[in-house]
């Protein structure tokens, strides 16, 4: 697995940036937020909360949302000094504006380049062009200025913890269903953004405890209306454990995968990170190994076939087979 890149690399620097991070936001980080963002372990994270206190008598506050621990910094009454953004931190607000433009619709880009607009004025000197040296690759993009409503609903729902009633057109069906949900988190994968729910009660309907969670494509939801019943936020729910940890983004039962690459398709793979805890072997200098854990049989089979011949399925039996099959039928198409 490839080191990760930590931009707080002394001990320093990240007493001082989770010190900042827990005071201005005013929010609750929970353990693993806070070691996945300083790229720490999470004792690592417990030391430098001991240390703040230690060292700066603040009261870090912790809390428990069933397994997980939470922290924050309880901010103090009146109105906190102003501190204008440097220009490093602008650099990468304009870098993350740029690659996300075509997740975000017109809409929510204009605004977005008006709240960097707005932190230029407070520079002292010359601002740096920096909006003129990113950009974002569309081909491919789905357009989301139509879903900006729908958007900013999802939003609202989940602030304040609101059910709401969604119509819904899932890719393959006839016709829209309408059903209720509770909002948990809104993501982005490659070039399409996702909404993870949890299916709610309807109104004088019976219940039926469903199979799995909602996973919404935010370009299919027809209408998003917020009602006035509310939720409480599953304690149990964890985004990082749901989706991070297995490759790909249908969360079916977990199976092990090992795959032979070699050529570019081994030095693509070589370089990113496919799952926790995934092995790379490299075999002799064109060809590699790779371990992993996956959760959606349709999503392996594709991204194997998008290697062509550098790509070699060796586990599991059961995929192989299912590969031969598939390769079969492709032959069939050029025939």
């Amino acid at each position: 697995m490839p080191e990760k890149i930590d931009a707080y690399k002394s001990y320093g620097q990240k007493v001082i940036s989770l010190f900042a991070k827990l005071l201005f936001t005013g929010k609750d980080y929970s353990l693993s937020e806070l070691a996945g963002h300083f790229a720490c372990s999470k004792q690592t994270i417990l030391r430098l909360v001991e240390d703040i206190r230690r060292s700066y008598g603040v009261e870090v506050e912790e809390s428990f949302q069933g397994n997980q621990k939470y922290f924050r910094i309880r901010r103090p009454g009146g109105t906190l000094p102003l501190v204008n953004l440097t220009e490093t931190e602008l650099d990468a607000l304009h870098m993350c504006r740029a690659f996300a433009e075509h997740l975000l619709g017109r809409e929510a880009f204009q605004e977005s380049t008006r709240a960097l607009e707005k932190s230029l004025a407070l520079l002292s000197g010359k601002p740096r062009a920096s909006s003129d040296l990113f950009a974002s690759f569309k081909p491919g993009s789905i357009d989301y200025t139509p879903h900006q409503e729908s958007i900013r609903n999802l939003i609202e729902a989940m602030e304040q913890r609101k059910i709401c009633r969604i119509s819904y057109k899932s890719i393959m069906a006839g016709e829209a269903k309408t059903f209720h949900i509770k909002p948990l988190k809104i993501f982005s994968h490659r070039e399409t953004v996702y909404l993870h729910a949890r299916l709610a009660r309807e109104p004088s309907k019976p219940w039926k405890e469903p199979a799995f969670d909602p996973l919404l494509a935010i370009h299919r939801l027809k209408k998003v209306e917020i009602t006035d019943r509310l939720f409480e936020f599953p304690k149990d729910y964890d985004f990082e454990t749901v989706f991070n940890q297995n490759f790909g983004i249908i969360k079916d039962d977990a199976f092990k995968v090992q795959v032979e690459f070699t050529g570019f398709a081994a030095r693509y793979v070589a370089e990113r990170v496919w799952s926790q805890g995934q092995k790379i072997v490299w075999v002799n200098d064109d060809t590699i190994k790779l371990s992993f854990t996956a959760s959606s049989e349709v999503e392996v089979k594709a991204w194997l076939l998008s290697f062509g011949e550098e790509a070699r399925l060796i586990k599991p039996k059961w995929l192989v087979k299912e590969m031969r099959s598939v390769i079969e039928r492709m032959k069939g198409n050029y025939a």
